[in-house]
This record gives structure tokens, sequence and C-alpha cells, in this order.
């Protein structure tokens, strides 16, 4: 089997596995996902596909967060690297990140957000139940945090996961001022 069919394998059991965590009844069910080395969590209520990145078109003088936009499935995304948005690395240039991004994804936020929106993500590492997961201590020495930044987890191999709210990302300041 090459390896895209079963990138492809992949990305449909994780669809399919992300569809039936939404119609299950639990207390949230995350998607995870790793930026710059960093483990975030996305709720599956507010997140809605994964793709593959496609060619992005560049946007002039918008911030370097701003990967560009993209044609997903016939619709227009702007396509946000949430890693530099978020300050865990610098912007790369289009090209430097095509060349590394065998595993990066763009994962679209849920229409009901009301944004045409994808965040590129460095990998996809998997589904993740609130039974599986723990809360961390708060860090007393930690400075403001912004209201997209949920509770910290833990999962049973003691990796740290940061919880995302997407919806308040959509709605943040920073993230809605898109020109520099």
């Amino acid at each position: 089997m090459s390896n895209k069919e079963a990138l492809r394998e992949l990305q449909q059991r994780l669809a399919q596995r992300m569809q039936a965590a939404r119609e299950q009844t639990q207390a949230a069910s995350w998607l995870a996902v790793e930026c710059a080395g960093v483990g975030l969590l996305f709720s599956l209520k507010q997140a809605a596909e994964i793709f593959t990145p496609v060619p992005l078109k560049a946007v002039p003088y918008a911030q370097p967060w701003l990967a560009g936009v993209a044609n997903l499935r016939g619709g227009l995304f702007t396509v946000v690297d949430l890693a530099a948005f978020l300050g865990l690395r610098a912007a790369q240039r289009p090209e430097v990140a095509a060349a590394a991004a065998q595993q990066a994804r763009f994962v679209s936020l849920n229409p009901e957000l009301n944004i045409n929106c994808a965040l590129l993500v460095d990998r996809l590492m998997g589904l993740r139940s609130e039974d599986s997961l723990s809360p961390e201590p708060a860090d007393p020495n930690a400075g403001p945090r912004p209201r997209f930044a949920g509770a910290r987890m833990r999962d049973p191999s003691g990796r740290s996961w940061q919880q995302l709210d997407l919806e308040a990302l959509s709605r943040h300041e920073k993230f809605l001022r898109i020109v520099v």
C-alpha cells in the first residue's frame, strides 16, 4: 500500500470517528493536533473537516500568520498558520512550509461559526475523549491567557494538551485583524 493510500485511509477513518463522536452523547470529544510540538485539543463541535494542504494564494499586506487563501471543496477559505498565530514559531514562507508539511493538515472551522477559515496544523494526533483526559493544576505563575485558551489536560501517557475554544478564537480581536 502506498503512503498516499495509507494517508487517505487514515483521514477517512478519522473523519468517520469524528462523525461518530459528534453523534455520541459524551460531555466533550476532542480532535488532538500538534503545532510546533505543542499538543492542542479542538472540540469536535467546533471543528469541521480535515483537508490535505492545497496550494495557497498569498494575501498582500496580511498578517504574517495568515498563510493565504485556499479553495477547499469549492469554497474560499482563509488559512491561518496556527503555530505562528499562537507565537509558537515564526511564520513560514509557503514554499518552505509546503516542503516540510508532509503531515500538515488544514482543519476547517464549523460552518456554524460563520467564518470560512481553516487552521494549518503540523500533525493530526487522533481523537481524545473527555474520560481519557485529566485536568492539570493551574500554574499560579502563568500570565494572562487569551479567552480562547481553555483548560490544560493530561492524557494517560503524561502528555499535556491545551484546549482551544475555536469559537472564541474566531472572534478574537487579533484573529479578525488579518490586514497589517
